[in-house]
């Protein structure tokens, strides 16, 4: 049986072809198509929205200013972290494992993977007399434990101080948009 030299080359073309994508030395447009792993240095953009879309936060400043929370006291950078550490709450660390240099994501993250859920029984009324203040709290204002816990005045009248010490984020279902800028 007789091969042609055309028949040759295209079984060598396919040949070398299969070899490469077998290899995995092709790239699909992703930087070096490394994913993060815990450990990883990272710099992440993105945008920290409600359920309902409000945007609460953002590390890119026309989104600040677009969603009126832009603040031109801060820095609007990407966001540089070490992957799976703690940094940052547990949904968000979990969900940039995994991803790729210019890859895009949308999180949903529940409040037990965020803030926790919101608990009603560390709501605290104190007497203003066991305060030792000399001056009246006033709703909105935050006090600082000498253990670091934040406290946050929700209510004041003639004898109690009110206390909410569960963080403002709370019991919220938390939505990031994220891309992931570089890994070091």
């Amino acid at each position: 049986m007789r091969v042609g030299k055309s028949t040759i080359y295209f079984l060598t073309i396919l040949l070398l072809a299969s070899m490469v994508l077998g290899s995995g030395c092709t790239d699909n447009g992703s930087g070096d198509g490394r994913a993060v792993k815990a450990g990883d240095t990272v710099q992440v953009d993105y945008v920290g929205k409600f359920e309902n879309g409000t945007v609460f936060d953002t590390s890119i400043e026309e989104e600040a200013q677009e969603a009126g929370i832009y603040n031109a006291q801060r820095e609007y950078v990407p966001l540089n972290l070490t992957a799976g550490s703690g940094q940052v709450i547990e949904g968000f660390d979990e969900g940039l494992i995994g991803m790729k240099e210019g890859e895009e994501k949308t999180l949903t993250i529940p409040p037990e993977k965020a803030y926790g859920e919101y608990n009603e029984s560390w709501v605290q009324a104190v007497p203003l007399e066991e305060l030792n203040m000399s001056e009246k709290p006033e709703v909105g204002q935050v006090y600082s434990s000498i253990y670091g816990g934040q406290f946050k005045v929700i209510a004041v009248n003639e004898t109690h101080v009110t206390f909410d010490p569960n963080h403002e984020l709370a019991g919220e279902t938390l939505v990031f948009d994220v891309k992931l800028v570089s890994i070091e």
